[in-house]
């Protein structure tokens, strides 16, 4: 009985945390550059005396969904969509390098090239100044230039891309981090200039995935008043005896 109550517990929890992560994603179905996140159970049979014909449900956290966003041209020259396995170089509010795949550029009022919630993005020496009332425009290798009132154009600097070998790690802040540290720029690495990546996330397949957690966890309340109710109805036969 006791085996019975445990396992329709962590059943539901499993359903419980397989809802968060489905609402998180649905609720960035319209961030630029978000990646999907991945979740997976796996089952542990039950030791102990008898035969082990039950199983508990663990979570086995299994990363991101790799695939890329759909790509929408916006014309703005300060977005840029990385191609293929590229990532996008930034500095994280802990001061770290982090990489993600939001491209959406701004300058701040120091005159830094950043993201547009703030975060300095890194160029290949460091943070990218802008001069003031200069043109920013992008190459596709990442090379920034900028163009003054008189028609000259400097470059300034490039932004650091990067193609990570091994699946990058996502972190509380939503960036992205690779568990060998600071990756090397990636001169190959290219980017679609004013452009921006989608979300990976499918509504309509997150919405049916939903669904069907919450008739999971329904099912295992099911079974947590089963055991509710063999449990009073045992009791009541041994107080009878």
């Amino acid at each position: 009985m006791d085996r019975m109550i445990y396992l329709s517990m962590a059943g539901a929890k499993a359903s419980m945390q397989r809802q968060d992560v489905l609402a998180n994603n649905l609720a960035n179905v319209s961030t630029n550059g978000f990646r999907a996140e991945l979740q997976a159970f796996r089952s542990v049979p039950v030791l102990g005396d008898g035969a082990s014909t039950r199983a508990y449900a663990l979570e086995t956290t299994t990363g991101y969904n790799p695939d890329g966003g759909v790509v929408q041209a916006t014309g703005r020259n300060l977005d840029v969509a990385m191609k293929d396995k590229a990532w996008l170089a930034v500095q994280g509010l802990d001061g770290t390098e982090a990489y993600t795949r939001a491209g959406a550029l701004d300058v701040n009022a120091e005159g830094l090239l950043v993201l547009r919630n703030g975060l300095q993005v890194q160029g290949d020496g460091g943070a990218i100044n802008v001069p003031p009332n200069t043109e920013v425009s992008i190459g596709s290798d990442g090379s920034i230039s900028a163009k003054n009132a008189k028609g000259t154009s400097t470059t300034i600097g490039r932004l650091k891309l990067v193609t990570p070998e091994a699946p990058l790690t996502r972190g509380t802040d939503g960036l992205f981090r690779a568990a060998e540290g600071d990756l090397p720029a990636d001169a190959s690495a290219r980017l679609q200039d004013g452009a921006l990546e989608g979300s990976n996330v499918s509504p309509v397949e997150t919405m049916v995935s939903m669904i069907a957690a919450a008739r999971q966890f329904e099912q295992q309340m099911k079974l947590l008043q089963i055991a509710q109710t063999q449990g009073q109805q045992s009791a009541k036969l041994l107080g009878n005896s």
